[in-house]
């Protein structure tokens, strides 16, 4: 029978993004408001990740800048990269390594499909100190999610059943709606407590009752 894998995104639903990012946006501008600065990083980021080939850390670049121009702050060239320094620190949260070490010895097949690069991905799978099968990053699939690039390297490198398969995903724009485009089975990881009309498989508040609801959706 052919293997059973589950797929994830990464920052926002393994690594918490949020944390990170919010810490580097409070340290460099400490007067200002944390929660203000990134929800105007969450709703930059796509936009320079849209219909463009840069390197994440580019990305990370531009949308830092564009925060501080939209936001009227000062960020001086020494601090332009902050993001894609403090990258390699950001935490995994803490449901994450039991989860992935239950899914493993039930003998799920793991990848991570992430918008990054293939060095910071490397420095957030330490984060997580648990073995990852595969892993897809913008690099590999020429794109950025919400585009179907990474769903289609993962397939053809892998030649795996759709139908044995699970994608599991916190970002409705990058995730759940492309999951749903492209006919796969999706875990909702809803971190935040969002509300959506997107059909998913599950809805989850985090990871800790995954392995048994991938087991009900993929049973073995």
């Amino acid at each position: 029978m052919a293997d059973r894998w589950a797929t994830f995104d990464c920052y926002g639903t393994l690594i918490d993004w949020n944390r990170g990012i919010g810490d580097t946006l409070a340290r460099l501008w400490p007067q200002a408001e944390r929660a203000r600065l990134l929800r105007l990083y969450h709703a930059i980021e796509p936009l320079v990740e849209e219909g463009v080939a840069l390197p994440y850390r580019e990305v990370l670049r531009r949308s830092l800048r564009a925060v501080a121009a939209v936001a009227g702050l000062a960020l001086g060239e020494a601090d332009a990269d902050a993001l894609g320094s403090s990258l390699p620190t950001w935490p995994a949260f803490p449901d994450v390594r039991a989860a992935l070490r239950s899914l493993r010895e039930s003998g799920w097949r793991l990848a991570i499909l992430s918008n990054t690069d293939p060095d910071l991905l490397a420095a957030s799978q330490r984060q997580i100190d648990v073995p990852i099968d595969l892993t897809v990053t913008a690099a590999d699939a020429g794109s950025y999610k919400p585009a179907p690039g990474h769903w289609s390297w993962f397939f053809e490198r892998t030649g795996a059943d759709r139908d044995r398969h699970v994608h599991v995903a916190a970002s409705l724009f990058h995730d759940i709606a492309p999951a749903h485009r492209l006919g796969l089975r999706a875990v909702w990881i809803n971190r935040l407590a969002e509300r959506s009309d997107l059909p998913r498989a599950a809805e989850l508040p985090d990871l800790s009752h995954l392995p048994e609801t991938l087991a009900r959706l993929v049973p073995s």
